[in-house]
């Protein structure tokens, strides 16, 4: 996820989630950027696996092992 993405979605949820934080429901605006946060690194782990898997095929693919 593009980092202006992300902040665009924290700007938009600042006012509801403020908006729970007045009303005395701090944990649940807590739980929500949570999830949210989560949700972006396990978007970000999947796009580093998927790098890494492609680097590893394509550096075998150059260099061929060699069997005796």
């Amino acid at each position: 996820m593009k980092v202006s993405h992300i902040l665009v979605v924290l700007i938009v949820c600042a006012w509801p989630l403020n908006y729970l934080y007045q009303r005395q429901l701090g944990a649940v605006s807590f739980l929500l950027l949570a999830i949210f946060f989560l949700v972006i690194s396990i978007k970000e782990m999947k796009k580093q696996k998927q790098a890494k898997k492609t680097k590893k095929i394509d550096s075998e693919k150059a260099h061929p092992q060699k069997f005796k």
